[in-house]
């Protein structure tokens, strides 16, 4: 990439905050973004008009040139002018494939405006239904943008009118996902009107492109671009981008359309920031305030080799020096940023100072991580709030055990996995205390494939590995008795019973309407109206934990419980994370304790006492409330011709999947399945048999549900049998002293 000319004109165009933009571009998988990226690159001058297209300048990790796929998002600065005025774009490329999605959430909170990429031929995919949703949740103003145009007329053959209507539809199909998703007072604002320019048709290979007003006063029309294509003659396709360049469409959109930091905070800080609203810190967020206290999101962090941990994210107040000391939030530590910088795409270009409303790049802050709130220090002892903490899609279900091929790397290695998880924290990397194992959990089988290119690559690090494991959870369909947890010394008793959550509950806690740390009054109040709960228990509830089970004290007056509650909290906390069945976490359960008898002297209830009781009564019940291991479901949108559909229902029936939906358009059938992800491993090449190749699929997580009662047993053994547990399961008695 050659140097920048606009680095300076960026730096001093930062300064105002009308004339900045943060987009990014989302779409499902191959559908366009990163050809559309470097489309906008080369009319900065960032690369060469001859290769934008083919240079895909931001996939610059060699596992995404040789995948073809984009797998982490790249930032850029880009300088453009309008009627003659400058601004600078800050633009993110985020990938597209499901086992990246939370990329997008991470990218998606630093911005204003998304550029959502469809492919006019494949219309509205698994991928662009998630990726819009995620948009709308952050409050993120879509554009849409049409690309491939060029695929109706050269693959479909369809005349101007044809090529309208198909447009029209799909606009459609957008329309009702924005009208779905969106906050009732942005669906009027958001909905995509051609009219109003907020919706761009081209072709990001061959580099043209218009809006509805944008088409007219150049005097381009539809039957042009079919024409330029069905002639067979290139110079008409030129002349079109020469005439209507992809890049002026998009980015007089994006400048016209999105909203600066400043209008954009004011709407976007009440949704994403969890705290007072009424305070300092954050009227200066929304005013985008260059003079107020410093508040910087980190969303992403990347291991430099040269330079260690730089952590990227947006200043939402304040000016963001070198020097600065800052307190970390989340990770409660004060640290100094050493140097700040602008992203470049693979490079960083340093800068004096990076004001509110822009996309920063730091050295020096270590201990972030992504999500991290950053505070002026003297804000510290505040307690003023910190962002929403991000909710990602999906979660990892697929582990791997890996261990180097030569056994002298293997402090090498763990060091690689450790910095692999701190860039992308949906890589959970843990360890088998008991077998020594090292455990990688991803979210597909793409996403952990990618990991161990990367450990390869960038780390030197050769693996071995096992087959993929499905991670399973561990709940429960029945309510128990109350059991009686007994310390091991006997001075104290618990009184424990255990029940399923109602799958409300579950949603609430799952897109995190429901936290542990809200106002109890508040929690119960939501609970009562959307979850069926009792006003009076529901105030009781004490923790909840990240795999969605709740534990309430339903005591009254019992004498030295709120001294010890904490700990008896940590003994939930443990018992929640490996159940009694395979000892996998447990999701979806509530614990209430009902009443308790503790001893009066400390030494007597520490946690050594304290954390069997509460295992042992919560597991006694666990075995008592007809136990089950939940699967992790993936969900299927497979188009397909319509004389393939037996073959295909067959694919799925076989892998202990349902249908769920099938719909027709013309010669094309939609069909929307969930199959369990353990059935998955040869999935594609089934698929691809099954159709001739000619089915287009998407993949996402859907649900955990129970595991069919004939398969459990044999399940449980064999996870048992991995783990090196005793062959046979646990009794209640086990547990009851």
């Amino acid at each position: 990439m050659p140097r920048y000319k606009t680095v300076e004109q960026v730096l001093s165009l930062m300064k105002d905050v009308t004339r900045v933009r943060n987009i990014g571009i989302i779409a499902h998988v191959d559908h366009g973004k990163t050809t559309t990226s470097d489309t906008l690159l080369a009319a900065s001058g960032i690369i060469s008009q001859k290769v934008a297209g083919e240079a895909l300048a931001l996939d610059y990790l060699s596992v995404e040139q040789q995948r073809g796929i984009t797998v982490k998002a790249a930032n850029v600065s880009l300088y453009h002018e309008v009627e003659g005025k400058g601004y600078v774009i800050n633009l993110i490329d985020t990938p597209g494939h499901v086992d990246f999605s939370g990329r997008v959430t991470r990218s998606l909170r630093v911005l204003d405006g998304s550029i959502v990429v469809v492919d006019a031929v494949e219309g509205v995919m698994t991928q662009t239904e998630t990726v819009l949703r995620q948009s709308l949740e952050e409050r993120v103003r879509p554009i849409l943008f049409i690309n491939k145009v060029d695929r109706l007329v050269k693959e479909l053959k369809l005349s101007p009118q044809e090529v309208q209507k198909k447009l029209t539809d799909l606009i459609m199909e957008v329309n009702n996902l924005i009208e779905m998703y969106a906050e009732p007072e942005f669906k009027e604002q958001w909905r995509i009107r051609p009219e109003l320019g907020n919706v761009v048709f081209g072709s990001a290979k061959d580099k043209w492109g218009f809006t509805v007003p944008m088409a007219a006063k150049k005097g381009v029309k539809f039957s042009d671009v079919v024409n330029a294509y069905s002639s067979g003659d290139k110079s008409k396709i030129e002349e079109l981008s020469t005439k209507s360049p992809i890049h002026e469409a998009l980015l007089d959109t994006v400048i016209r359309l999105v909203p600066n930091p400043r209008e954009a905070q004011k709407y976007r800080i009440p949704k994403i920031w969890k705290g007072d609203l009424d305070n300092d810190l954050v009227k200066a967020m929304l005013n985008a305030d260059p003079n107020g206290p410093i508040v910087l999101m980190i969303n992403d962090m990347k291991v430099d080799p040269h330079a260690g941990l730089v952590a990227t994210g947006r200043v939402f107040s304040g000016t963001l020096r070198a020097g600065e000391e800052i307190w970390l939030v989340n990770a409660k530590k004060q640290q100094r940023v050493l140097q700040v910088s602008l992203y470049m795409g693979a490079t960083r270009e340093l800068a004096e100072e990076i004001p509110a409303g822009n996309i920063a790049a730091a050295l020096g802050l270590d201990a972030a991580r992504s999500g991290e709130t950053a505070i002026d220090v003297r804000f510290k002892d505040t307690n003023f709030g910190s962002f929403e903490s991000l909710h990602y899609v999906s979660e990892p279900v697929v582990t791997i055990s890996v261990e180097p091929k030569n056994p002298k790397d293997l402090t090498k290695m763990i060091d690689a996995l450790r910095k692999l998880s701190i860039e992308d924290p949906n890589l959970v990397v843990k360890i088998n205390e008991e077998t020594g194992e090292y455990l990688l959990s991803g979210m597909g089988f793409l996403h952990l494939e990618v990991s161990l290119q990367l450990l390869k690559e960038n780390y030197g690090v050769d693996v071995v590995t096992t087959p993929p494991i499905i991670v399973y959870r561990e709940s429960i369909r029945a309510k128990s008795q109350v059991f009686e947890g007994k310390s091991p010394n006997k001075h104290n008793k618990l009184y424990i019973s255990v029940e399923p959550l109602n799958n409300e509950t579950i949603e609430l806690i799952a897109n995190g309407t429901i936290k542990e740390d809200m106002d109890n009054k508040e929690m119960a109040k939501i609970l009562r109206d959307n979850a069926g709960w009792d006003y009076d228990e529901a105030k009781k509830i004490v923790a909840i934990d990240e795999n969605i089970n709740v534990f309430v004290d339903a005591t009254s007056g019992v004498q030295h419980l709120r001294e010890v509650m904490d700990t008896i909290i940590q003994g939930y906390r443990l018992a929640m994370k490996e159940g009694p069945l395979a000892f996998e976490p447990v999701r979806g359960v509530k614990v209430v304790l009902h009443d308790a008898v503790i001893h009066e002297d400390p030494a007597h209830r520490g946690p050594a006492q304290l954390y069997p009781a509460v295992r042992n009564a919560i597991f006694a019940g666990f075995l008592t409330a007809k136990p089950t291991l939940l699967e992790p479901l993936q969900k299927l949108d497979i188009r397909v011709p319509m004389e393939y559909v037996g073959n295909v229902s067959g694919v799925i029936t076989r892998k202990r999947g349902k249908v769920l939906d099938m719909t027709q358009s013309g010669n094309v059938a939609r069909i929307t399945a969930e199959i369990p992800v353990s059935e998955s491993f040869e999935l594609a090449s089934e698929l691809r048999a099954a159709s001739a190749g000619r089915a287009f699929w998407g993949t996402e997580f859907s649900r955990w549900a129970p595991v069919p009662d004939s398969l459990l047993t044999d399940i449980v053994m064999k996870i048992r049998e991995r783990k090196g547990k005793p062959k046979q399961l646990p009794k209640v008695e086990d547990f009851l002293s």
